[in-house]
């Protein structure tokens, strides 16, 4: 594991595999949401988007947190693994709003400087969505992948089992 892709539903526990990983195997892990968002939720343009994300996956070792569907073919051809949470609806809905109480008024340490924790319906409706309309999607580009290590944790157990792995 050398280039590995860290997706599923916000919520998931993406950011807290990747920094798990990140200490296990020393290798640098780039949190996509924090290079998305600029200073005051300011979205990053399409075209530095795709030519950020093409720069990192050059990179020899890199672990990269996040999902933003329209860029995952750069990340899924060039990763060696791919984790993928496909945990269910109720967990992530919970994670969220936990993640928002004990962020409030501050910027977690995952995301871009200035961008304070917030949530709005459009991004509850995203979460709760997810697994009708994100997910299909997912684990067909998954299945177009499948040469690579690919791993679909979809309970905490598997969660669990998986971080002991990590030797």
């Amino acid at each position: 594991m050398k280039k590995i892709a860290v997706i599923g539903c916000s919520g998931s526990g993406k950011s807290l595999i990747s920094q798990f990983l990140n200490k296990k195997l020393d290798i640098p892990v780039y949190h996509l949401d924090s290079l998305f968002w600029k200073a005051n939720w300011v979205p990053t343009p399409q075209e530095e988007w795709d030519t950020i994300q093409k720069e990192l996956v050059k990179k020899e070792k890199w672990i990269i947190d996040g999902n933003y569907a329209g860029t995952l073919d750069i990340r899924l051809s060039e990763a060696d693994t791919v984790i993928f949470f496909d945990l269910p609806r109720y967990i992530c809905m919970f994670r969220i709003f936990k993640r928002y109480f004990q962020y409030r008024n501050t910027t977690r340490p995952d995301m871009s400087a200035d961008c304070e924790e917030k949530i709005d319906l459009e991004f509850v409706k995203w979460v709760w969505h997810f697994n009708k309309t994100q997910r299909p999607e997912v684990l067909k580009k998954l299945e177009f992948y499948s040469e690579k290590n690919i791993m679909i944790l979809k309970t905490k157990k598997e969660v669990s089992r998986f971080m002991a792995s990590i030797v």
